[in-house]
């Protein structure tokens, strides 16, 4: 079977109205520079319009897999570093509006399915985002927006942008390239102690550093977190691109690709190791079985044994000191027992707040949480370090139930896809599904889920796994003269 086309059958811009916006927008951009707009909000607003621009440019050329990747991008950056929190949830919304004005016959847009249940997971969110909403601006203004309704859009946005294969390739990729940037960002961070493009406003605001000190040891090792903040996010994060890249590669009969892949892989395994976080190597080692079940191709996981045996001896060989003071954190006396800790109090708050929970965000259970602390628990916690908990915790037992449906439904509609690739796909595919069981799996020991800087990069990826508009793929040939077609088609 043939693979649809990513490409718009209508425009819903004109040649003549795009020259004409594009003018105005770079005449705004020079008014702004020249005209002596000043300080920090002058650089924001300039950063607007040439951000604005540049998403623009990308919906033209048709690029949607590269504006998913920006949007990703800005969303960590904007939205969570420098805590504008609504930017990404709003430009995705629009997003979505204009795929539903270009949806025709040969573009069909379908829903998320299944659909019902994403409407019942968004109504009853409102009434504990409203009670968390209450006590902080900062959960009000990003938890309901970006872990809920901004999850919809993401997983919407890609059910509708992987419309076959090819699409799902050119997504993995751009994330994968984002992935090892980031990982460079991080070790920049790791070796020179100076986070590039940081906010010292922000810094400042929240009384922040720019790394972490390693905790259960006696060495003077610091965590890095790059603009996660958070060692164990940012650790998160590297660990869940880890896999797109990996899936490329097996994919992939390119070999100058392949190189490319292998270094993005080499790049984002150095810089999990700076990160020191404990579960997301749990979760890394959890994917990487799922993995090798579903690489497809029997050599495939021979060459993948071959490879990770390989890894393993020049990390041992390579990072002899990180390892161990690896494992000295992770097996440090307050690690295990204050998470285990904190689970306990999760549980009694559901137990006093089953059905409604007692509000979405850090700053409510922090105030609410805390005369359920037990005392194990030896500090007061915004969180129960355990998204699925949060979930039930935080807003009831039947939201957490929706999501485990809404998560389990996703997860069955791309191992559905899986079976019906072919055997070189279905490496790629099953980059995917171990991107979202790391997180999955790592999410038992922080908020994983449940932070809105990974929330929707997570979505986004279950929903391009589980898109319904994917068909079985053709033979290699037809891929290959699909691929030559859409790049004629851009160019023209």
């Amino acid at each position: 079977m043939v693979e649809r086309s990513g490409s718009l059958p209508i425009r819903l811009f004109e040649p003549n109205q795009i020259s004409s916006l594009l003018i105005v927008l770079a005449v705004v951009a020079i008014a702004l520079l020249v005209g002596g707009s000043i300080g920090v909000f002058g650089l924001y607003a300039i950063a607007a319009v040439v951000g604005g621009l540049l998403l623009l440019l990308l919906l033209i050329l048709r690029q949607y897999e590269m504006l998913m990747a920006v949007l990703i991008f800005v969303h960590l950056y904007v939205d969570q570093y420098i805590g504008l929190h609504l930017i990404v949830p709003l430009l995705a919304f629009f997003l979505l509006i204009y795929f539903l004005l270009a949806r025709s016959e040969k573009f069909p847009v379908v829903g998320p399915q299944p659909f019902w249940l994403w409407v019942l997971f968004l109504i009853l969110t409102i009434y504990p985002a409203i009670q968390g909403g209450q006590y902080m601006l900062y959960d009000a203004a990003s938890y309901y927006q970006s872990n809920i309704f901004g999850a919809f859009l993401m997983f919407w946005l890609g059910n509708i942008i992987v419309r076959s294969y090819t699409p799902m390739r050119k997504l993995f990729a751009y994330l994968a390239l984002l992935g090892a940037l980031l990982a460079i960002h991080t070790l920049i961070q790791a070796f020179t102690g100076i986070i590039l493009f940081s906010s010292s406003h922000y810094d400042a605001v929240l009384n922040l550093t720019s790394d972490f000190a390693l905790s259960g040891t006696s060495s003077l090792a610091h965590r890095t977190g790059s603009f996660f903040v958070d060692p164990n996010w940012n650790g998160t994060f590297l660990a869940m691109m880890f896999f797109l890249p990996l899936g490329l590669f097996f994919e992939s009969k390119n070999w100058l690709k392949k190189g490319l892949y292998a270094l993005e892989m080499a790049l984002l395994l150095g810089a999990l190791i700076s990160t020191y976080s404990t579960g997301a190597w749990v979760g890394f080692l959890a994917a990487l079985g799922v993995f090798w079940l579903l690489m497809g191709r029997v050599s495939y996981r021979l060459w993948f044994l071959f490879i990770a045996l390989l890894g393993t001896v020049l990390i041992f060989t390579l990072f002899p000191t990180q390892l161990t003071l690896q494992w000295q954190h992770a097996s440090g006396t307050n690690e295990l027992s204050l998470r285990i800790a904190a689970w306990q109090t999760a549980i009694q708050v559901i137990k006093a707040f089953p059905l409604t929970g007692i509000g979405l965000g850090t700053e409510v259970y922090l105030i609410r949480a805390n005369p359920y602390r037990v005392p194990a628990q030896f500090l007061p916690l915004a969180h129960p370090h355990d998204s699925y908990l949060e979930w039930a915790a935080m807003a009831g037992i039947p939201v957490l139930l929706i999501f485990l449906a809404l998560l389990g439904n996703g997860l069955w509609a791309a191992w559905r896809n899986w079976r019906q690739c072919d055997r070189r796909t279905q490496a790629l595919v099953g980059g995917g599904i171990a991107c979202i069981v790391e997180l999955s799996v790592n999410s038992i020991s922080i908020n994983g889920w449940t932070l809105f800087a990974l929330s929707m990069l997570a979505w986004l990826i279950l929903g391009g796994l589980a898109s319904p508009l994917l068909q079985p793929t053709q033979p290699l040939v037809a891929i290959e003269q699909d691929d030559m077609r859409e790049r004629e088609v851009v160019h023209a």
